[in-house]
């Protein structure tokens, strides 16, 4: 286990020397998406005027409030809540996120799947995951909102956030094939057996 402190944007060698269970915590800038928004871009055919190109994405879609523009609100938006969504539904985004825009991490809970464990390890990416419930927290390590992009989608839209030391985040799936979700499931799996069998129960 180490922890990272990653400025970004982040190399390929970077991500790659992520393992399960390390820590990162993230600095600079931060990009919030969310279903709408990747529907948008992948579905419709939508560009975005921002350069993902190792970045990290979080599934949000943020509780914000509109502001006049001004130095410490330049995106006419004040944060209020911005909070973390479940990833699942998200899954069959990771690879375009990935191949087309050249994301390397993303933040989110709940895991994501094998479709996404297979685009980390051929192109370098990992999952890190925040625990659900922590919406207060995860808004003070938000300096300001940048800018936003496709803002008809608010507050799905695509959200250009500056942050200050963001996390510590789990490397929760990593581009070597590991990932915690396997794990729980096939203790699980395991434990349930064991419970069956001293019950007498055959599967």
């Amino acid at each position: 286990m180490a922890h990272h402190d990653l400025p970004m944007p982040v190399s390929e060698a970077q991500v790659r020397a992520l393992r399960v269970n390390d820590t990162v915590t993230l600095q600079g800038t931060l990009f919030g998406i969310r279903d709408a928004t990747q529907i948008h871009m992948f579905d419709r055919g939508r560009q975005t005027r921002f350069d993902l190109r190792g970045h990290a994405v979080i599934h949000t879609a943020p509780n914000v409030k509109k502001v006049p523009p001004s130095d410490a609100h330049p995106a006419g938006y004040a944060p209020v809540c911005i909070g973390t969504t479940t990833s699942d539904r998200m899954e069959r985004f990771t690879r375009p996120l990935m191949t087309q825009n050249g994301v390397r991490l993303i933040v989110g809970k709940g895991g994501l799947r094998e479709a996404s464990a297979q685009a980390f390890a051929e192109l370098g990416g990992a999952y890190l995951a925040i625990v659900g419930g922590t919406a207060a927290l995860e808004t003070t390590w938000i300096e300001r909102i940048e800018a936003v992009d496709m803002d008809d989608l608010n507050p799905e839209s695509l959200w250009q956030f500056r942050i200050r030391d963001f996390g510590p985040l789990l490397v929760a799936m990593d581009s070597h094939g590991g990932s915690l979700y396997n794990v729980v499931r096939d203790n699980a799996q395991a434990r349930r057996a064991q419970v069956l069998a001293g019950l007498g129960v055959t599967t």
